[in-house]
């Protein structure tokens, strides 16, 4: 007598084991895939966050015909026209066409120009001055006289064409105290590393958070496959052939 061994028990859970294991890596590997995308995306923010303000203002720069098309009011010498704080919207204009003015008459144009350098500007502030056109001259290049409204006196030098950024066109009011607390107090440039830094650590923290969670999610799925606490109790079947017997 030859006694067969089949065990059908085992075949039915390695299949259910193996069938388990191949839906659950397709799962996976979408998980991981929307994992991909959303860093993706972040960091795709995190750029347009950046580069946005840049481009917007080199967009203002083409429009308005000029290197500086905004500044920020940092005195008071144009009140009441112009408040500390204010922020300016700049256009450059042909210096042919701006228009000049009188003292007495404040109908010429506000100019916003560079005055560090000038023979007549011993102590010029780094910031670019706003003062409007009481008088304007043409010698070998145009030049032009300027004075703050609040100012008793009209400005010791003439301003060359090349040194003006352009004319006022507009205002935002005190928007701008934003930048001069920020530049005053010296946080500016700290506070744009802290917040670059931040976040960066974003992005570092969720993709090794989602990388564990993908490396807990496999060492689980091991331990389902092949711990052999998850068999059931084997049952086997016996088959009997007798060759002694004889028809």
């Amino acid at each position: 007598m030859i006694r067969f061994e089949h065990r059908t028990t085992d075949l039915l859970v390695m299949e259910k084991h193996y069938l388990k294991m191949g839906s659950d890596k397709k799962h996976l590997k979408k998980k991981q895939s929307s994992s991909k995308r959303k860093i993706i995306i972040g960091i795709i923010l995190i750029a347009l966050a950046f580069s946005g303000s840049f481009l917007i203002y080199f967009i203002m720069q083409v429009t308005l015909n000029t290197q500086v098309p905004m500044v920020v009011v940092v005195s008071g010498s144009m009140e009441p026209t112009l408040l500390k704080g204010d922020l300016l919207f700049l256009q450059g204009k042909d210096p042919s066409l701006i228009k000049n003015g009188t003292i007495e008459g404040k109908e010429g144009d506000i100019i916003v120009f560079n005055a560090v350098g000038l023979p007549g500007w011993p102590n010029a502030p780094a910031d670019p001055i706003v003062h409007r056109v009481i008088n304007k001259k043409y010698d070998n290049g145009w030049f032009f006289q300027t004075k703050g409204d609040a100012n008793p006196l009209p400005d010791d030098d003439w301003v060359p064409a090349n040194r003006i950024f352009g004319i006022v066109i507009g205002r935002i009011p005190y928007i701008g105290w934003v930048k001069i607390l920020l530049t005053d107090s010296g946080l500016l440039l700290p506070l744009l590393i802290i917040v670059s830094a931040l976040l960066i650590i974003s992005i570092i923290w969720d993709i090794v958070k989602k990388e564990h969670g993908i490396i807990d999610k496999k060492q689980g799925e091991k331990e389902l496959i092949y711990n052999p606490k998850a068999k059931t109790k084997e049952e086997v079947r016996e088959i009997e052939i007798n060759f002694t017997e004889s028809n």
